[in-house]
């Protein structure tokens, strides 16, 4: 699962980002209001986590402006603000649930797992190339009917490729993503995971699903003769 962490405080998104990561969530952060809207249109995101008080444009309008172009990714809004009248205006404009600060981690891990538990009954929650199957509410990966074992790398590469659905991933994407470095700091581990991710997933006999594009990056799918 995927979420957009939108937070202006270095400290509190790098805690954050890596508690969730550590729970299995590929998380990208947003320092803006502006990065944010940006970013939730540039990618497909399963949960969105706003923080009200940002500089420039604030998470409100970010909350406003994110539904008026017809996202309903579901949206947790963080603030300080414990006014009844604010908690209202939130969810008027579109959030979905709100957390005031301070909190404890394990409160915002439970409630952005009910928003995502409620999201997935109105959309799918498998994604599939061709016999691949990857539920990211579970965690799982099957090709045909073999469960295939991951390491959370491994997992978080294939869930980026997926969820591009045959469009290439460059390894400056990957390199951000999965691993939140610059890509020449980690350039050869991307080879590395990607080559035991196929040995995992390209099993005997099945056509091989992760295709190298040379200058570019991977793409998941048929090599071009087999399509």
């Amino acid at each position: 699962m995927k979420i957009l962490l939108v937070e202006d405080d270095g400290k509190a998104a790098r805690l954050l980002a890596r508690g969730l990561e550590e729970e299995g969530f590929l998380v990208d952060v947003a320092g803006s209001a502006e990065d944010g809207e940006r970013r939730a249109f540039d990618s497909e995101y399963d949960l969105f986590i706003l923080d009200w008080m940002l500089p420039g444009q604030d998470g409100l309008a970010l909350c406003d402006a994110l539904r008026r172009h017809g996202l309903h990714t579901p949206i947790l809004m963080l603030t300080a603000r414990d006014a009844l009248a604010d908690r209202v205006a939130g969810l008027n404009t579109g959030a979905d649930d709100y957390l005031t600060k301070p909190f404890a981690f394990d409160e915002l891990l439970a409630r952005a797992r009910a928003l995502l538990r409620r999201s997935e009954l109105t959309r799918p929650t498998v994604l599939t190339a061709g016999d691949l199957s990857l539920d990211p509410l579970a965690q799982r990966v099957t090709r045909g009917d073999a469960v295939v074992s991951l390491t959370r790398k491994e997992y978080a590469i294939l869930e980026v490729l997926m969820r591009m659905g045959g469009n290439v991933v460059s390894r400056s994407r990957l390199a951000e993503q999965v691993w939140k470095a610059d890509l020449v700091a980690i350039d050869n581990l991307i080879d590395v995971h990607v080559g035991n991710l196929r040995r995992k997933i390209d099993l005997p006999g099945a056509p091989t699903l992760i295709q190298t594009v040379r200058g570019r990056g991977f793409r998941l799918g048929p090599a071009e003769g087999d399509a």
